[in-house]
């Protein structure tokens, strides 16, 4: 995780550079691409303000010299990414020269040189390990979101009697199963794809159960826009698991007439459903939402994925 934290803060800083990087280039040149060291450019065009260059030659320096960045450079013992900064070190020097004789355009182009080349050090000293615990950090988070949830969906099954929910239970733990087989060989990416499978799978049986249902209904919204947008949420949740479920169950093959014609259902309910909504008649909306839903529920079914629904 501390890894995955210095690699966020290298590409930080990787931003800020490209950010002084630009406007610094946009203050090196005239409109008419004369350099904006000559005379005539300095006549032409604005010259860079003083006042903002000794504030991006702190913010360069820093980078430089004490930003997390450079204290990567340091300890990678990359020497590539070492002489980068060297040269990154150099222009800055150069700048610092320009901006004393106060030909400021010339310090101004020589930041952003430095602020790039900096830039580019800290993408070379990135270890390949970095990126790799990122991935293994993510699929862990999302593990853990997905075990949460799954503990939601059984205890509102157990709850409600509900039979077909348990069903679906096993299939995201048959997921989870799945997800850590391949982390246990090191695919992290691979298992994370499948624990988006079994989210979205138990996201959708946590709201069928909740779909209708006087007990749980009590979910007390503040008004019907408010559940208009709740029963969206739902919506497009089965839409996604019709992405991630279906199409990867056909795997290119074309979808059969009665999966296509539910889908066709689906996407007209959900427009009359937004029309609706448009008018206000939020009540509406929420009817022709809980229809649009049924639709996806029985195209997911029929290409023969079980889900409740």
């Amino acid at each position: 995780m501390i890894k995955s934290n210095r690699h966020t803060r290298i590409l930080g800083h990787a931003a800020l550079a490209l950010l002084l990087a630009t406007v610094g280039t946009a203050g090196a040149q005239s409109d008419t691409g004369t350099p904006a060291g000559s005379a005539s450019s300095r006549l032409q065009a604005n010259e860079p303000d003083r006042t903002q260059l000794e504030r991006r030659f702190e913010s360069v320096g820093t980078l430089i010299e004490k930003s997390t960045a450079a204290r990567q450079i340091e300890s990678s013992g990359e020497a590539a990414a070492i002489e980068k900064r060297k040269a990154a070190k150099d222009q800055y020097n150069q700048a610092k020269s320009a901006f004393d004789a106060g030909d400021l355009a010339k310090a101004s182009s020589l930041l952003s040189a430095a602020s790039k080349t900096m830039f580019e050090a800290a993408r070379l000293a990135a270890p390949e390990s970095v990126t790799a615990q990122k991935v293994e950090t993510d699929y862990k988070n999302k593990l853990e979101s997905v075990r949460a949830l799954l503990s939601a969906q059984q205890r509102i099954a157990s709850e409600k009697g509900n039979k077909e929910s348990q069903e679906s239970s096993r299939q995201v733990e048959a997921l989870i199963a799945d997800a850590e087989r391949k982390a246990s060989a090191g695919q992290y990416a691979s298992g994370r794809t499948i624990l988006e499978q079994a989210y979205l799978l138990a996201k959708a049986s946590v709201s069928s159960m909740r779909s209708g249902d006087t007990l749980v209904r009590s979910l007390n919204f503040a008004s019907k826009e408010e559940e208009y947008h709740y029963e969206i949420d739902r919506n497009e949740t089965h839409k996604m698991l019709v992405k991630v479920l279906l199409e990867e169950k056909l795997a290119g093959a074309p979808m059969s007439p009665r999966v296509t014609e539910f889908l066709t259902n689906a996407g007209a309910l959900r427009g009359e459903a937004e029309a609706a909504a448009s008018r206000k008649d939020f009540e509406a909306g929420i009817k022709l939402l809980e229809q649009s839903t049924s639709e996806l529920v029985k195209a997911i079914r029929s290409a023969g994925i079980y889900i409740p629904g």
